[in-house]
């Protein structure tokens, strides 16, 4: 019995190789990665990415066709562009066509309904094999067999089909028909975008024991599903929300690519973003996510404040007299300067803030930084205070006229640490105000913002009043 069973798997993989077994007419020329001299990618930080790949190709002279392989099976079709770059005036691309009709055991089925299979099955009641010949009829919703004069839902064994599909192909393919005038070599370059690959960066900052210095480290994080792997690529990463009216995204980069072909480049204005050069060839490949160290600073000298933010709908309307417990907000802040250890162009990312605690770090907090240019400074907001306690009561209300209104206010900051701290309380004003009266100096941020400084020693509290006029 297994004899025979073997004997049939044998007969059914010859019949199966046989079948796929075509002769293509004219001469065509597969071109793949083990062709390549030279990948550069530069991935944008919204899902796409600009692939140029250079690949010495030969050519029969004369007109043929070219399959241009191991591409990105996310390309936009409609921004590839191939040149030769040691012969430009001998060859020529008559026609494009981008393949993606993949090959599946469905899609195969697909193309011969209403065409003649055959069926190979193990008989085990009768210990034989069975061949029978079948017209497809239908594949949606299952299989639907025309044999003999009778109609089958569906039939069990080995589906044979004589021949691959024409065109049918196994990989994301370019196709071009040319026409060659060279009998050398071709090193041609092929340029086009691609979507499903991205990159993003986080940060991590350790603080010092009193919060006034840090080391921050950069990590670039990479993802390719994209659809094809970039091997030894020189990879840049570019920084920035690419927008152009009147123009597509794809046609206003594709005029970007001379500037982006800028050498020995490390970190410099890319148009009216940023664009990083890692210095190196790294290889990324299909489905992968890899991290690529970015930058590194040490001493990055840092502010820890504490911030109780108030509203301008505090000022519309009489309050309740009860204390209402606010927030008081922890925020990390910093200067991206060269004076202070950093200076370069910091692209968007979720930075995260460790400290030391009994020999190992602890996490205390995140947020995330806005594309931040050299020379501006960053702030952070990592969370809220445990042992500062910030109340606010409205004391008094007069609606002195329908368009004016006083209010006073007062403000009480509670510290339960072991030492004294500094917290900053920030109240929004609107229409025309003015403070009457005031238990602590305060200063004027902007035309609708005033800020009070308060410092409150460990294990006491402190009481902020003032009163406030408003013209709406």
């Amino acid at each position: 019995m297994r004899v025979r069973y073997f004997i049939f798997c044998l007969v059914c993989l010859g019949i199966v190789m046989a079948a796929f077994t075509s002769v293509t007419a004219g001469v065509v020329v597969n071109s793949k990665a083990d062709q390549q001299t030279m990948v550069e990618l530069t991935v944008y930080n919204d899902n796409f990415a600009l692939v140029k790949d250079i690949r010495k190709v030969e050519l029969p002279v004369g007109e043929g066709e070219l399959n241009f392989m191991d591409v990105a099976s996310h390309i936009m079709p409609v921004t590839v562009h191939v040149r030769s770059l040691n012969y430009p005036e001998d060859f020529t691309i008559l026609e494009q066509t981008y393949r993606y009709d993949l090959m599946s055991p469905g899609k195969l089925l697909e193309k011969y309904v209403g065409k003649k299979v055959k069926i190979i099955n193990w008989n085990e009641f009768q210990d034989r094999i069975d061949i029978v010949e079948a017209i497809l009829l239908s594949t949606n919703q299952g299989q639907i067999y025309k044999i003999g004069n009778e109609i089958y839902l569906g039939y069990p064994g080995y589906k044979v089909l004589p021949e691959i599909p024409e065109d049918f192909v196994t990989e994301p393919t370019l196709k071009w028909s040319y026409k060659n005038r060279a009998e050398k070599a071709h090193k041609l370059e092929v340029s086009y975008l691609t979507t499903n690959i991205n990159w993003k960066v986080d940060y991590v900052m350790v603080l010092n024991e009193d919060d006034t210095s840090s080391n921050i480290s950069a990590w670039v994080t990479l993802d390719n599903k994209s659809g094809t792997t970039y091997k030894n690529a020189r990879l840049k990463l570019v920084a920035g929300k690419i927008h152009q009216v009147g123009e597509t995204r794809e046609e206003y980069l594709m005029k970007s690519l001379v500037a982006a072909e800028i050498p020995q480049f490390e970190e410099k204005a890319f148009s009216e973003y940023h664009l990083y050069d890692l210095k190196r060839q790294t290889t990324i490949k299909n489905n992968e996510t890899k991290q690529i160290s970015l930058l590194r600073a040490f001493g990055v000298n840092t502010q820890k404040e504490l911030l109780v933010y108030g509203t301008r709908e505090y000022f519309v309307e009489p309050r309740s007299g009860r204390a209402v417990r606010q927030p008081v907000s922890v925020y990390i802040k910093f200067k991206n300067s060269r004076d202070n250890n950093l200076g370069i162009p910091l692209p968007k990312g979720v930075l995260r803030v460790y400290k030391e605690e009994d020999g190992s770090l602890q996490f205390i907090g995140e947020d995330e930084i806005q594309h931040t240019p050299k020379d501006e400074e960053v702030s952070l907001k990592i969370g809220e205070a445990f042992d500062v306690v910030a109340e606010r009561v409205q004391t008094d209300y007069r609606e002195i006229t329908s368009k004016l209104r006083e209010s006073e206010w007062e403000i009480t900051i509670k510290n339960h640490k072991e030492k004294d701290v500094t917290v900053r309380i920030v109240e929004p004003l609107l229409g025309n105000w003015e403070i009457i009266k005031s238990s602590h100096p305060y200063q004027k941020v902007d035309a609708f913002t005033v800020k009070f400084e308060v410092n409150i020693p460990r294990n006491q509290e402190v009481k902020v009043v003032y009163r406030v006029r408003i013209g709406l």
